[in-house]
């Protein structure tokens, strides 16, 4: 009989999504499938301390705390998993030594012992998807859940992810990358950059960061300095794009999920239609207005069209195990849609998106994190056939 793979869930870490990690990870602790896995909780702390076993799971159930009941992804009613944060963590068992994992996705057995066998790195944001801890991994060579180091730091940095779409031939919105040292050493003449290639309204974005942290919707002149400085709070580098659908009406958000490696596929299509004047993190986790729609009420042609771009754009980016694709569309006229951006390690609780969009396309949440599992040993055993010296 086939053991137990030994599965270790990294979660917690020093970005701004920090909470939003907590709650991801409490939802797949909750939901992933104890009779094939071990898992072990690894919490990575706000100071960048790394905790395991029993300190990784007070982590877990201590430090969302208040903050946790505040996000809407952290409702115990709305989240199952989220409700391991007011009951306790569950006890997890111990791997047994020697003991083997058969993949439902691949021939063979993989054999475990003391060392983790695969990491589930439920990490969002700097640190955690920019290809960092990725990074790590490969030192190791340890198997894990999610895109590479290229595909990662793709995914996370918003100028590099253009020019790949760019290169790509995908159509993206117009936009000006600018760095923080050029805005605080010149800023009227980052205005009139900023002014000569774009109209009103733009959004003004950190190049890296995730969860919509440090964007301005802006309307005006007088709206953009004040946009740029709370960007380059977060980041060196400064993305500004022109808005979609004009003054009047706000732009379609679409969101796809992929999933797969060499021969990745798309989920169905959903809509986000934002409480907000836009998809901020306040909208996301905080505010009760925002809808999503799944599927998005569109044609079969725009349908296809924005499954076979999300397709496109994971493998543009060199992208592996998952991905969230987020588009914009324009609300009327020619409706228009352009790739806005990929997530590579996008929210991961039981009502987030991605899982919402997988569910809808006949894939559940348990099934899910199984795949992706599968998915990360199946990466591994191809990396294994490369050779890395001359002998």
């Amino acid at each position: 009989m086939a053991k137990k793979l030994r599965v270790g869930i990294l979660f917690g870490g020093r970005s701004g999504e920090h909470e939003v990690s907590l709650l991801s990870a409490a939802s797949v602790l909750g939901a992933i499938d104890r009779e094939k896995f071990d898992v072990t909780p690894i919490g990575i702390t706000r100071e960048g301390r790394w905790l395991a076993a029993a300190d990784a799971r007070h982590l877990l159930a201590g430090d969302t705390g208040a903050v946790a009941r505040k996000l809407r992804a952290g409702d115990p009613d709305a989240t199952p998993g989220a409700k391991l944060l007011h009951e306790g963590i569950p006890t997890l068992l111990a791997p047994e030594p020697s003991a083997s994992f058969e993949n439902p996705h691949l021939g063979g057995h993989y054999s475990t012992g003391a060392a983790l066998d695969v990491v589930f790195p439920v990490l969002h944001g700097t640190f955690g998807e920019d290809g960092t801890i990725q990074g790590l991994f490969e030192l190791a060579g340890i198997a894990y859940v999610g895109s590479g180091v290229l595909g990662s730091a793709a995914g996370m940095d918003k100028d590099a992810m253009k020019r790949l779409f760019a290169q790509a031939g995908l159509p993206i919105v117009k936009h000006v990358a600018l760095l923080r040292a050029d805005w605080e050493r010149a800023p009227r003449k980052v205005v009139a950059q900023v002014e000569a290639a774009l109209k009103y309204p733009v959004f003004v974005k950190p190049a890296n960061l995730g969860s919509s942290v440090g964007i301005t919707k802006v309307h005006d002149r007088k709206e953009l300095g004040p946009a740029l400085v709370l960007a380059a709070k977060y980041d060196r580098k400064l993305i500004v794009e022109a808005g979609v659908g004009g003054t009047k009406r706000k732009a379609r958000e679409l969101e796809v999920a992929v999933l797969g490696n060499d021969n990745p596929e798309a989920s169905v299509v959903g809509e986000i239609v934002p409480g907000k004047e836009f998809y901020d993190y306040e909208a996301k986790y905080l505010s009760e207005g925002s809808v999503p729609i799944v599927p998005a009420k569109l044609t079969r042609a725009q349908t296809r069209q924005v499954r076979d771009m999300a397709v496109a754009a994971f493998r543009a980016c060199d992208l592996a195990g998952l991905a969230r694709v987020d588009f914009l569309m324009e609300p009327e006229g020619k409706q228009r849609i352009f790739l806005n951006e990929v997530n590579t390690l996008p929210g991961f609780t039981s009502i987030s998106m991605y899982p919402r969009l997988w569910e809808a396309s006949g894939l559940p949440y348990k099934d899910l994190i199984t795949r992706l599992i599968g998915l990360a040993l199946e990466r591994q055993q191809e990396k294994n056939r490369t050779t890395y010296s001359r002998d």
